[in-house]
């Protein structure tokens, strides 16, 4: 399954969009010769909180449009800061199993050490900046709102 072009930074419900399926062909795609280095970031559910409780699911809603554009706006700003080819960022909402993924994130450029400034940037910002609620739901039944 692939798209027929690249989807748009942003946020997509988990039926929407297959992140290793965009991976694929983000590399097909853009992973050409303007690009000479390419890092990227996988985040997927964890079976444990920060605080060591055992998790069963995570769930993940947002205000679409605000993290939309939020997205947009990282993506733009960090490509300009640090002379990306592409920076992008697909984050997936909805229900999720433990190893489940839930974002791609995705700075390209002309060497490493452009990409290894962005990345790190792009992840923390996505963490902090655009209305996404994430709910820990563990093993016990009990749950919680998680705070970045």
């Amino acid at each position: 399954m692939m798209y027929a072009s690249l989807p748009p930074v942003g946020v997509y419900d988990k039926e929407d969009i297959d992140l290793t399926v965009l991976l694929q062909q983000f590399l097909e795609e853009k992973f050409n010769g303007e690009v000479g280095a390419l890092a990227i970031f996988i985040g997927k559910v964890k079976s444990f909180s920060r605080e060591g409780v055992e998790v069963s699911q995570l769930e993940i809603e947002t205000y679409r449009e605000h993290a939309n554009k939020t997205l947009e706006k990282i993506c733009s700003e960090v490509r300009e800061k640090h002379g990306l080819v592409y920076a992008g960022i697909w984050h997936l909402i909805g229900r999720f199993k433990i190893g489940e993924p839930l974002v791609l994130v995705i700075a390209a450029g002309r060497s490493r050490e452009e990409v290894f400034k962005a990345l790190p940037e792009l992840v923390e910002r996505y963490k902090k900046e655009p209305a996404l609620f994430k709910k820990e739901v563990y093993t016990d039944g009990s749950y919680r709102w998680i705070e970045e």
